[in-house]
């Protein structure tokens, strides 16, 4: 659909656009680990990487410039580098990313910039570098400390890399986000509590902690790996949220904990059903206009979209999200916050009476898994525990 297109009359009347924030894929990792299945691409020796990496940022700039007409003078709250591994790229072109996006787009005066950077592309002083480029916050994939758990997760860095990484990014950056995974293959209670305790010691200012999953078309999901019971992962979860109270940690997301004043900004736009222009191999993104919302998708492989890129058509799809799914869509994001939403924040997010609600509302309230707060609905204990059940009820009916 053009421009005009997506400007015209449509099914929806959303009365203000939500917040938006830039998503910036960078697809190359050390090599591909056995339980991830984002759009990563192992580095190949035969490969200029100089030469690569100079071709990819020439094309993320050329996708951002194409898209500025739907996305024309609205400011951008936060941006995030993801991958892949981002810190696999020089600071230089971090900066040189950063440049041309301010550039382009007005950012507002707090605007969050966040890289995901892992132990094992780690140098000192290359954090305080990505720092100079204009990176303000930055998200470190340590995973475990211990090192057989690890080794079990391809990961490419020891526990001893992981503890140098956050020393430096502690000194590199007022704020950083620390990655940790829990249930992993052969993992105890007792060696989790450690992660969590080797991970608390460095004071970070956000935690997020991710239960394994095996997800499909990964090494894992061919080659299953023994987890621990579910009962014991639920202890687990127990455990993490007690000892991150203890620090001073809340949990305000179904992974997420933070210290006051650190939430992730481009995290809580998300779900809060803003807006996101995703660039890059295989981004996603999801734009609103007066009349509609539309969802968005890059080319995937590396090399063809920066083919695509570079010759100013970088979409490989556009999907208009039809009336009947936005229900599920806004839950789906939205129950993720511990805080829940205001009930008017569902019409101004989707452009639809609230009354689409009222009878999922109904039964959610009366399984005991959301609760009404003032003009507000946040779900309980049970309901945060439940959420793939309570997501559901707002399915759009068969």
């Amino acid at each position: 659909m053009d421009v005009a297109g997506l400007m015209g009359p449509g099914l929806l009347q959303l009365p203000a656009l939500p917040p938006l924030s830039l998503y910036v894929h960078l697809p190359w990792c050390i090599r591909k680990c056995p339980y991830c299945d984002f759009n990563s691409h192992a580095l190949r020796p035969e490969v200029d990487a100089d030469a690569q990496e100079r071709r990819y940022v020439d094309a993320l700039l050329a996708d951002l410039e194409a898209s500025l007409p739907l996305i024309w003078g609205r400011p951008v709250v936060s941006v995030f580098f993801g991958g892949g591994t981002p810190s696999l790229f020089a600071p230089e072109s971090i900066e040189r990313l950063i440049e041309g996006i301010r550039a382009r787009l007005p950012l507002a005066p707090a605007c969050e910039i966040t890289l995901e950077a892992n132990p094992g592309t780690f140098e000192r002083a290359r954090f305080a570098a990505f720092r100079s480029a204009g990176v303000t916050r930055l998200s470190v994939g340590v995973q475990s400390f211990n090192d057989a758990h690890l080794k079990a997760l391809g990961r490419v860095h020891d526990g001893a890399q992981a503890r140098a990484a956050l020393e430096e990014a502690a000194r590199a950056f007022d704020t950083f986000n620390l990655d940790l995974m829990y249930a992993l293959p052969g993992q105890s209670l007792a060696e989790l509590e450690q992660d969590v305790r080797s991970a608390l010691a460095f004071a970070p200012p956000h935690l997020s902690i991710y239960h394994l999953t095996i997800e499909p078309n990964t090494v894992f999901a061919k080659h299953p790996p023994r987890l621990p019971e579910e009962d014991v992962a639920w202890d687990m979860l127990d455990r993490i949220t007690e000892l991150t109270g203890h620090a001073g940690m809340t949990r305000y997301e179904v992974s997420a904990y933070a210290r006051a004043g650190h939430r992730c900004v481009h995290n809580l736009n998300y779900w809060s059903f803003g807006d996101y222009l995703g660039i890059g191999a295989g981004a996603h993104g999801k734009l609103s206009f007066a009349h509609r919302i539309v969802r968005q998708e890059r080319y995937r492989l590396p090399e063809r979209y920066m083919q695509q890129a570079l010759a100013g058509d970088a979409v490989a799809r556009t999907h208009e999200v039809a009336p009947s799914e936005l229900p599920f869509e806004f839950m789906l994001n939205a129950l993720r916050l511990k805080g829940g939403f205001a009930l008017q924040d569902f019409g101004d997010r989707t452009g639809l009476p609230i009354d689409r609600l009222t009878e999922s509302l109904r039964q959610a309230e009366s399984k005991g898994w959301l609760e009404r707060v003032g003009e507000g609905v946040r779900p309980t204990e049970r309901g945060f525990d439940f959420l793939s059940d309570l997501q559901q009820l707002f399915l759009p009916p068969a």
